[in-house]
């Protein structure tokens, strides 16, 4: 999800010289083609979120439409008053990227786990979360952050996701996906854990149908599960 996201940002700054980004001094072997490429739309704030978050709404203010790029729990907690009364007060046009959402940084230990970012971000007021499930998804949520006029929090996995849509789907933010049509169970997903039931895995315990399909035309009594799986991709408030 990172690499898509970072190639997606680096393709609308080439057509936006708005749209910059700012980092906490990591992300290095991925945001370097946005920094070698963009050297006049990238800072490195260093190890300092707070003041990272105090950049990027005062170049948003200019008019800049400003990317944060921080481990989860660092981007959005250590800084979190600067969100809530820098960004989210003014309805500053900055959009907190988080990698690594949940307990990807397993090895490091607790000081590195984003468990409760989802729920604090939720509760902030003008704020639109968004939790892309697969790099397709990643691309279209960057996409649609940068067209919203506003805070956003965008939670990105790092732990190599993969690709679950075989084409692009019709994203939009507060609409939920549907990845497969059935009629006896709905799963719902949010995030990296899209990957998680993956449909091969599922198939050998179930047998999965459309309605149009010619086995249920033929009124057969195989019973599939309905809707694998759907999500919300982002809460509009």
């Amino acid at each position: 999800m990172r690499t898509a996201f970072i190639e997606t940002l680096n393709e609308l700054a080439d057509r936006d010289d708005r749209v910059c980004l700012i980092v906490g001094d990591l992300g290095y072997s991925v945001i370097e083609a946005f920094a070698n490429k963009h050297p006049n739309q990238f800072v490195n704030a260093g190890v300092s979120e707070q003041n990272m978050i105090g950049l990027a709404v005062g170049m948003a203010l200019t008019g800049k439409v400003v990317f944060t790029y921080s481990i989860g729990n660092f981007g959005t907690l250590r800084c979190l008053e600067q969100i809530r009364n820098d960004v989210c007060y003014h309805r500053a046009n900055v959009k907190v990227v988080a990698v690594g959402g949940g307990l990807a940084y397993g090895n490091l230990g607790v000081t590195h786990h984003a468990s409760e970012d989802v729920a604090i971000m939720r509760a902030l007021p003008n704020m639109t979360v968004v939790a892309p499930g697969d790099p397709v998804e990643a691309r279209l949520a960057t996409r649609a952050v940068v067209a919203l006029d506003g805070p956003c929090y965008l939670r990105l996995g790092k732990a190599g996701e993969p690709v679950v849509h075989a084409e692009e789907p019709d994203f939009q933010l507060g609409r939920a996906l549907t990845l497969r049509d059935g009629s006896d169970l709905t799963l719902i997903a949010s995030g990296g854990m899209l990957g998680r039931p993956s449909r091969e895995r599922l198939s050998k315990h179930a047998t999965f149908s459309r309605s149009k399909s010619t086995a249920s035309k033929a009124g057969s009594a195989a019973r599939s599960p309905r809707s694998w799986p759907s999500w919300i991709p982002g809460m509009l408030r």
